[in-house]
């Protein structure tokens, strides 16, 4: 079994989420507390970037919630982003998470995975965890079986297409 790397998920000040959102790497790079890459600043984020920007300027509570910077705390650099959708809402979390393709295959989709399960099991108000997950995205899949989610249904989301929706309840992640 792969070793997980020793990660930390890095929240961003609002300024940097907007930059992010105009693919301004040097903007967001001025104003964010880690090191961030041109993939984290590229056209695959820009939307999910502007959608969180969006969600922190209408309600602040929200930015400790929302996706932050994998850094991998070995080698300081950014590998990817992970985090929930936003805050709980009806005991329910969503965990998105994306790793660099340069860094692919080495443990950090599972590593800010487990972070984020152990976050939501720690909070009294998360009573599910949820995850999206395409149809295709076998490294994904395999995580979330791995942790013992299961498939609740699918939706189509506007960005990614069809997603096969999985959920763990709270009650679940202690036992892990």
């Amino acid at each position: 079994m792969l070793e997980l790397p020793h990660i930390r998920i890095v929240q961003l000040p609002v300024a940097a989420l907007e930059a992010l959102s105009r693919e301004d790497l040097a903007a967001a790079q001025a104003v964010a507390p880690v090191p961030l890459s041109a993939w984290l600043a590229g056209p695959d984020n820009a939307g999910l970037w502007s959608r969180r920007h969006r969600q922190v300027l209408a309600d602040p509570a929200e930015a400790a919630w929302v996706t932050g910077v994998i850094r991998d705390e070995a080698t300081g650099q950014a590998v990817g982003r992970a985090g929930y959708h936003g805050r709980p809402e009806d005991g329910l979390v969503e965990i998105g998470y994306a790793v660099d393709p340069e860094y692919r295959r080495r443990g950090y989709g599972g590593a800010a995975l487990a972070v984020l399960l152990d976050r939501a099991a720690r909070e009294p108000e998360v009573h599910t965890v949820r995850l999206s997950i395409g149809p295709g995205n076998v490294p994904s899949l395999a995580l979330a079986a791995r942790h013992g989610f299961r498939q609740v249904g699918d939706q189509w989301d506007d960005e990614d297409g069809l997603e096969l929706v999985f959920e763990l309840p709270a009650a679940r992640l202690d036992a892990r």
